[in-house]
């Protein structure tokens, strides 16, 4: 499996500081972020024939933070 991209990890670090953020003050505006970072995580070309691989590998690199 080929390393993560860097825009992938950065929006996937986006996401996780959003969503934390979220937690504390719910805002729409927050709301809307996360969102659009949930896209731009999910449709990255990243995942194209490696999801179930690329995903964990993704979320055990977040978790890890």
């Amino acid at each position: 499996m080929s390393p993560i991209p860097d825009d992938l990890a950065h929006a996937q670090e986006q996401w996780h500081a959003t969503y934390r953020e979220l937690a504390v003050r719910p805002r729409t505006t927050l709301r809307r972020r996360l969102v659009h970072l949930s896209a731009q995580v999910l449709f990255h070309p990243y995942w194209r024939g490696q999801r179930s691989q690329g995903w964990a590998a993704l979320h055990a690199t977040g978790r890890q933070r």
